[in-house]
């Protein structure tokens, strides 16, 4: 039994992730929020997940690197020199980011590595996402996960293959590229598909999470798991062994 402290614990995803503590054999050691203690949060807790906002991402590190404690970085809208900065601090305690805690879309990334790598370039890449009309960044963090898959499978950096924001008189789709397409609307919790269209035929991947329940079991699962690692930067296709 864990002692599992909740970064951004007023948000959707933090009372998801105290909802799913309470039904399981862990133990909620405390929650922090905008402007309150994660220090003292992380000095009375065994790991802490975080699903607060970039902003806050650097004290947060700083908390866990000062308690000696694993961190779940399931925080979305990440930049450069946030990841910078995980690699950072991943070097003194173990850290797990991703931009999704479910274990169908951990599976669903490798399938698309491996689709993307075995298909070749002659085969364009779409990935299109839909999340309720409440979300602030696009596309979303699982979406950009998916995009680095597909990227890792040809080779390349999806920095500098990347399409967004098709409008107006673009010219024709460049060979290579993986597109996105972000919808918002309602209360969809998140859907994602990934399109590989060839010549005559298409191949579809894709996930439909129908409830923000599963993303908080996910960071259970993902948090118990970093209790007791060496230091380092963890995903979580090293939680399910892939």
């Amino acid at each position: 039994m864990a002692a599992i402290g909740i970064i951004g614990r007023d948000g959707r995803m933090g009372q998801a992730i105290a909802a799913a503590i309470e039904a399981s054999e862990h133990s909620l050691s405390g929650g922090a929020d905008k402007g309150e203690d994660v220090a003292g949060l992380a000095d009375r807790s065994d790991v802490l997940i975080d699903f607060s906002a970039p902003s806050a991402l650097q004290s947060n590190l700083h908390a866990a690197i000062g308690a000696g404690v694993p961190l779940l970085i399931g925080t979305t809208g990440l930049e450069d020199n946030h990841h910078r900065a995980i690699d950072d601090a991943a070097r003194a305690v173990p850290i797990l980011q991703t931009g999704n805690t479910s274990l169908g879309v951990t599976m669903l990334a490798r399938l698309v590595r491996e689709a993307a790598g075995a298909l070749g370039d002659g085969w364009d890449i779409e990935i299109v996402e839909m999340h309720h009309r409440a979300k602030v960044d696009a596309p979303s963090g699982t979406a950009l996960l998916l995009g680095e898959a597909a990227a890792a499978g040809r080779g390349v950096e999806l920095s500098d293959h990347s399409q967004r924001g098709r409008d107006g008189v673009t010219g024709a789709r460049e060979d290579g590229t993986i597109g996105f397409a972000s919808l918002r609307g309602g209360t969809v919790a998140g859907e994602h598909s990934v399109i590989l269209a060839g010549q005559n035929e298409r191949l579809v991947l894709s996930h439909i999470a129908e409830d923000r329940a599963l993303f908080a079991r996910g960071a259970l699962t993902g948090a118990a798991w970093l209790i007791g690692r060496e230091p380092g930067r963890y995903t979580m296709e090293n939680v399910l062994g892939l």
